[in-house]
């Protein structure tokens, strides 16, 4: 495939389908600085975080990473994104209580989510807590989830896939893509 086809296909907000896109680096490190020169000599540690946002519509990007100083796709997950369709799903998660880091407050809807589906349910899905409840050592976790797939069946494995916990689905529909970004941003 040639290359300038390639790129067009996946580098674009999934959202919006701008090409206005930036890239977010957090770099940590740990270096030896060599005594004489003052100069760094060794790597000891280091950590590098990217997330690619859409300069649009402001979502971040999960189907994009940035890797050896460019953006890539990330191939399990940017078809998905980018050819399908955005699915509602209402649902519970059922997890353990040590699994919820804390279910009252204003960090409660990102820490239920999290329980229910790990990075997939702060990162790559919409979720929306609508409430939970104790059961137990257990706690359920009732959840309106927007994620994209090409597939009601698609969105079903994905779910099941990412849930941290025993999932039950209620129900699931197929919603319309939201219009493609104009260029012209109103933030």
């Amino acid at each position: 495939m040639e290359r300038s086809t390639e790129v067009r296909s996946w580098l674009r907000c999934y959202r919006c389908w701008s090409q206005n896109l930036e890239v977010q680096l957090h770099y940590e490190g740990i270096h030896r600085i060599d005594p004489e020169t003052g100069e760094r000599t060794e790597v000891v540690d280091e950590m590098q975080e990217a997330v690619v946002q859409c300069l649009e519509c402001m979502h971040d990007q999960p189907h994009l990473g940035f890797h050896n100083g460019r953006v890539e796709p990330i191939e399990d997950r940017w078809e998905r994104m980018i050819t399908g369709t955005p699915w509602i799903a209402s649902c519970t998660v059922t997890v353990g209580a040590d699994e919820v880091e804390t279910c009252s407050g204003p960090d409660a809807g990102d820490a239920l989510s999290y329980a229910a589906f790990g990075d997939h349910g702060t990162r790559e899905f919409f979720t929306h807590v609508r409430f939970h409840k104790h059961d137990d050592e257990r706690i359920v976790v009732h959840l309106l989830v927007e994620l994209y797939a090409r597939s009601a069946e698609e969105a079903t494995e994905v779910l099941e896939q990412a849930a941290r916990g025993t999932l039950a689905i209620t129900s699931l529909a197929e919603e319309s893509r939201p219009p493609a970004s104009t260029g012209r941003s109103t933030h």
